[in-house]
């Protein structure tokens, strides 16, 4: 039988403590003091709708701009009153994103 509903959402939050544990441990200490875990989370779903809009549904090699995803990061969280950032803090967020994918690519 296949996962319930509820087995996937619980999966999906397991997955998400992850990766924010892993960009925790990525950004500066300056950043982390920034950024709690809801807010990391925040740029996370930020960051995910961007490669959606932008690249769709592509398994395909894609060049990724971290500062334009950071800009575009940025842009979001101050017009949904988010709070303003700097480009270059979030940009440590975006990294670690990309580098904590490459450790999960790594384990296929």
């Amino acid at each position: 039988m296949g996962e319930s509903l509820e087995d996937i959402f619980q999966q999906e939050d397991i997955d998400d403590l992850k990766t924010i544990e892993f960009i925790r441990n990525y950004i500066s200490a300056d950043v982390k003091e920034k950024f709690d875990d809801e807010l990391i989370q925040y740029f996370l779903d930020v960051i995910w709708e961007y490669y959606a809009e932008t690249f769709g549904d592509t398994d395909a090699e894609v060049e990724i701009d971290t500062e334009a995803v950071a800009a575009h990061v940025v842009k979001t969280a101050k017009k949904e009153k988010m709070g303003e950032f700097e480009l270059e803090d979030v940009q440590q967020v975006v990294l670690g994103e990309l580098e904590y994918a490459e450790t999960l690519e790594d384990e296929d």
